[in-house]
């Protein structure tokens, strides 16, 4: 019987071999267009998709460059299946664009990524399709919030910025009682830390340009689920053109490859950082998904095998002490996105979620005094030596 390779062996060869044209021993680039067919049959039996072959760049399966990334990621998140994008959002808006019509219901988390929370709140209204924000850490609100026409749960855990988590495995078996599918928006925990498909859930969402690339030179997303409901995509997908670059198709490849490493020293790095934070007089509260003070903890240690290195804290003084804070650092770069090697530092309320009303932030718990800190790979007293000494200035 042959033995299932652990994840780090599939983080280094899954999808991958000899190129079948020359025997290159890395995927290349297949920086094309388009491709050439042998005859017009074959080219007609490709676009009935009666037969199995790369057609044109925006037309899925992409590239073989794209083939790769997609075996790659499904087989580390466990599904059959996937469709990479230009960015994560592209990638939620395709899938909500494709199970979503006119007169049909969508369930979220109320904690999102700030352009998420426009997508749903701003732009499906003008298509007619209803949605509500909900706290999915609360079961009860989940059922008591669904209606006839739910038709998809989508859920971000853990949610951006503050670090809520939500049972996946419950919540999915709602969902499937009641007839909707359940999304899982995966990109906090990486497919290293978290497998929503295990867990019950139908289709995971990932922004690659987070934790998957590693390193803030690419922009990507990524959906991985059964052929089937990935089939369902095809027609917004073909039509709407949001697909992800070769070049970034294969810097994600190479990224995946160090993913087990990377996130390993990521989630370390987090929990000495977070220590530092809780004992330090000018932090009011820390959240992270790995410590037993965070309200979900026991739903982290079901769901989760490692935390990530993403949390959030609240520093005392308020949003000018914030700002005090994130002007004085050194080592860690204030910036937006996450999941660098290096250290990121922002605020929320007045960079990534600035576009959610005021009063929405507030009920959610995305509060002026929050600091959202990815934490990246250096060595963790060089991270908390910087954050020690800004903070002696605020």
């Amino acid at each position: 019987m042959k033995k299932e390779r652990t994840i780090g062996t599939q983080c280094v060869h899954a999808g991958e071999g000899p190129d079948p044209a020359y025997g290159a021993h890395t995927t290349p680039i297949y920086q094309t267009s388009t491709f050439v067919f042998d005859n017009a049959e074959q080219g007609a039996e490709r676009f009935a998709g009666k037969e199995e072959g790369f057609i044109y760049a925006r037309m899925p399966p992409n590239t073989p460059t794209h083939a790769v990334l997609i075996e790659k990621i499904a087989s580390l998140e466990c599904g059959e299946t996937g469709q990479a994008f230009s960015s994560g959002m592209a990638a939620i808006t395709a899938v909500v664009l494709s199970l979503l019509e006119k007169g049909d219901h969508l369930l979220s988390t109320d904690v999102v990524y700030g352009c998420t929370y426009e997508l749903f709140s701003s732009i499906l209204s003008k298509f007619g399709i209803e949605v509500s924000f909900v706290d999915t850490s609360d079961l009860e609100r989940v059922r008591s919030s669904l209606r006839r026409n739910t038709k998809l749960i989508f859920l971000e855990t853990p949610s951006n910025p503050t670090m809520t988590l939500c049972d996946i495995e419950e919540i999915s078996k709602i969902a499937k009682d009641t007839g909707a599918l359940c999304v899982v928006d995966n990109t906090f925990a990486s497919p290293y830390f978290q497998k929503p498909l295990k867990l019950g859930a139908d289709i995971v969402v990932h922004s690659c340009t987070k934790y998957i690339g590693g390193h803030a030179d690419l922009l990507g997303g990524a959906v991985v689920g059964t052929k089937e409901l990935v089939k369902s995509l095809m027609p917004v997908i073909r039509s709407t053109g949001g697909i992800m670059g070769p070049h970034e198709a294969w810097l994600s490849i190479r990224g995946l490859k160090t993913l087990h490493l990377r996130m390993e020293k990521h989630a370390s790095n987090a929990m000495k950082v977070t220590g530092f934070l809780e004992a330090h007089p000018k932090i009011g509260w820390v959240r992270y998904p790995g410590l037993s003070s965070h309200p979900q903890y026991e739903i982290a240690k079901k769901q989760m095998s490692g935390f990530s290195g993403m949390l959030s804290f609240g520093i005392k003084g308020g949003i000018e002490a914030g700002r005090k804070l994130m002007n004085s650092v050194e080592l860690c770069s204030l910036a937006v996105s996450l999941g660098a090697v290096d250290t990121l530092i922002e605020h929320p309320a007045s960079m990534t979620h600035a576009d959610i009303p005021r009063e929405v932030r507030m009920k959610t718990g995305i509060t002026d005094d929050l600091v959202r800190l990815s934490v990246g790979v250096e060595d963790a007293d060089d991270i908390i030596a910087d954050l020690d000494q800004a903070l002696m200035r605020v």
